[in-house]
C-alpha cells in the first residue's frame, strides 16, 4: 500500500537572535519524502548560515540520486572542525521514507530520532549501526513504517529545554520521547504535533529560548483524496460533466461558492440547506449537500482560508493555531480539511466569470476567485500535498 508522509517543523530562536541557527528541508522525489535537520554550531548568522549549507547540500544530492553516505561523506569533507571547541560546525539527522515504509536514517551529533507507534515510544538499537563516515562517527538506522507512525527529529535545543529555569537539568531526551508518545494519542497531524511541542518548548523557556530549538514531525498516514469544486463551467451545457467528474473523484468533497453548489444541487436533483448559526460575521455560513462533506460561500470563503494557510507556513499563527483552526466557520473547516486530512488534492475549476467577482480595470482571465483558487492550490503544494487541477 502507497503512504503519505505529512510532514510540520517548528523552530523557536534563541532568544534576542532574529535568524535560527537549525535548518530544515524537506522535499519529495517520485517515491520517497527526504527531510533534513540541521543544527549549526552556536547560534544567529553564522550558525544559519552553516546550517542551511548542510541541509541544501545534503537534500541536493539526495534529490539528484545519491545514497546517503554518499551525502554524509561529501558532508564531512566540506564541512570543517571548529578548532577552538573541536566540534563539528554543523550536526544533523537526514531521514528518507519511501512510499512503501522503507526507512533510511543516518544521524550525527543530534540527539536521537523519536519513533512512536500506537501511543508508545520505539527502540530503534536493534535496527541501527555506528559507523565511520570520513571520520565522522554516524548513526545509521534501517526500519519500516505503517499508518500512524510519527516520528520526530530534534535539534538539542528541544531536550535541553528549561535548564536552569523552569528544570534543572533540561527536559531531556526520555522526557520528550514521553510527552510526544502522550500526545499523538491525542493530537493526530502532523501540524499539531510541531506546535503543540514547540508551545511546550517555550513554556519550559519561559518564553526565552537558551538555544535554537527546532522538531520536525514525521506522520505516516494513508492518502486521503480532498476534491473541490468552484465556479460554473465556461459553457452551461458541461455542468453535468463537471458535476460527474467531481463526484465520481473517491475521498472528501468540498463546493466552494453559491453558484457551484445551486449547479450541483440541481444536477443531482437535491437540496441544499444553508446553516444559519455562524460566529464570524465576516465569513459567510456554511450550507449542506447530501453526499458533499462540506459546502462553502465563494470568494470571502476561500480568500480568508489562503490568509489562514499563509499564515501557518510563515509561522504567524503558532500562538493561536488551535483557536483559529478550530472554529466552526467555513474557512476554518476547509483550512483544517487541507492542512490535516489532505494527501492529495483535486480542483475542478469553473471557468466563467462572475460579475460581481470581477474588478473592471482588469482582463477577464484574471478573475479573483481564480486567482485565489490558484493562490490556494499553490500553498497545498508549498504543505508537500499533491495537487492536480482541472477546468471547465
Amino acid at each position: 500500500m502507497k503512504m503519505h508522509v505529512d510532514t510540520a517543523y517548528r523552530s523557536l530562536n534563541k532568544y534576542g537572535e532574529e535568524l535560527c541557527g537549525d535548518k530544515v528541508i524537506v522535499s519529495r522525489t517520485k517515491d520517497a519524502t527526504i527531510a533534513v535537520l540541521a543544527d549549526g554550531l552556536g547560534s544567529g548568522v553564522k550558525a544559519n548560515i552553516l546550517s542551511t549549507l548542510t541541509s541544501s547540500i545534503i537534500s541536493t544530492m539526495l534529490e539528484e540520486g545519491a545514497t546517503l553516505v554518499e551525502a554524509v561523506e561529501t558532508i564531512a569533507k566540506t564541512l570543517p572542525v571548529c578548532n577552538i571547541r573541536k566540534l563539528a560546525y554543523s550536526t544533523f539527522s537526514v531521514i528518507r521514507v519511501s512510499d512503501d515504509g522503507d526507512v533510511s536514517l543516518v544521524e550525527f551529533d543530534n540527539p536521537p530520532c523519536i519513533f512512536v507507534r500506537n501511543g508508545r515510544t520505539i527502540d530503534l538499537e536493534n535496527c541501527s549501526e555506528i559507523k565511520e563516515c570520513a571520520g565522522k562517527t554516524v548513526t545509521e538506522s534501517h526500519f519500516t513504517v505503517c499508518p500512524g507512525d510519527v516520528i520526530a527529529l530534534v535539534s538539542d535545543g528541544i531536550v535541553y529545554a528549561g535548564v536552569g529555569q523552569a528544570l534543572n537539568f533540561g527536559w531531556n531526551w526520555e522526557n520528550v520521547s514521553a510527552w510526544l508518545a502522550k500526545t499523538t494519542l491525542k493530537e493526530t497531524s502532523a501540524p499539531r504535533l510541531a506546535v503543540s511541542l514547540s508551545q511546550a518548548v517555550n513554556e519550559l523557556y519561559l518564553g526565552k529560548p537558551g538555544d535554537d530549538s527546532t522538531n520536525l514531525i514525521l506522520k505516516v498516514t494513508p492518502r486521503c483524496m480532498v476534491s473541490l469544486l468552484s465556479g460554473p463551467p465556461v459553457r452551461k451545457e458541461d455542468d453535468a460533466r463537471i458535476v460527474h467528474d467531481f463526484m465520481t473523484s473517491p475521498g472528501k468533497r468540498v463546493v466552494c461558492g453559491g453558484t457551484s453548489a445551486n449547479i450541483v444541487s440541481r444536477v443531482l436533483n437535491r437540496k441544499i440547506e444553508t446553516t444559519i448559526h455562524y460566529t464570524d460575521p465576516d465569513i459567510p455560513p456554511t450550507g449542506k449537500i447530501e453526499g458533499i462533506d462540506l459546502v462553502t460561500e465563494g470568494v470571502l470563503t476561500l480568500s480568508r482560508t489562503v490568509e489562514i494557510l499563509k499564515d501557518y507556513l510563515s509561522h504567524q499563527t503558532d500562538s493561536y493555531y488551535f483557536h483559529v483552526l478550530d472554529q466552526p466557520n467555513g474557512a476554518a473547516m476547509l483550512a483544517r480539511l487541507l492542512l490535516e486530512d489532505c494527501t492529495d488534492l483535486k480542483v475542478y475549476i469553473g471557468r466563467a466569470i462572475n460579475p460581481a467577482h470581477q474588478n473592471p480595470g482588469l482582463p477577464a482571465d484574471l478573475s479573483i476567485k481564480i486567482k485565489l483558487i490558484e493562490e490556494l492550490c499553490t500553498l497545498v503544494q508549498q504543505l508537500g500535498k499533491k495537487v492536480e487541477k482541472y477546468y471547465y
